[in-house]
């Protein structure tokens, strides 16, 4: 198995619901073609260097797999049968320097989808503080 990063672009013009869809549309193609995803990372709509079939703007995503390499041709013309992709891109690490890269980009992909859930629970503990404050005194004030 080698290890393979895709980064795909999906039409502006779906809805959030459609656009998830489409990404995990993509990543059962992985799956279902004996591949293993490592990491992801999306990246959100982004403005294009320049216009893909009168599209402005596209959402980015990028998938970290491992797969065999038999697989890749089916998993690129099945990308490009699907009509919500703009565009595709299929990265090959091979070398040991490039694998260690490829390595790095997925440590890096899984620390910032963890980051969120981090941010929102430290957000959480500070709002829970503030409330906590106000209640107190509001408290003290209605007990003078």
């Amino acid at each position: 198995m080698r290890n393979y990063e895709n980064l795909v672009i999906v039409k502006p013009t779906l809805t959030a619901e459609e656009i998830q869809a489409s990404i995990a549309a993509i990543e059962e193609v992985i799956t279902s073609n004996g591949g293993e995803i490592a990491a992801r990372d999306a990246m959100g709509m982004r403005k294009l260097a320049y216009p893909i079939g009168k599209s402005e703007r596209g959402y980015f995503h990028v998938v970290y797999y491992s797969v065999a390499p038999s697989a890749i041709s089916e998993i690129e013309r099945r990308f490009r049968i699907n009509e919500d992709l703009l565009r595709f891109v299929t990265i090959k690490y091979d070398t040991n320097r490039e694998v260690a890269a490829w390595n790095q980009l997925v440590q890096k992909a899984n620390k910032k989808a963890s980051a969120p859930a981090a941010e929102a629970k430290t957000e959480d503990v500070e709002v829970n503080a503030e409330v906590a404050e106000t209640v107190a005194e509001v408290a003290e004030e209605s007990a003078e």
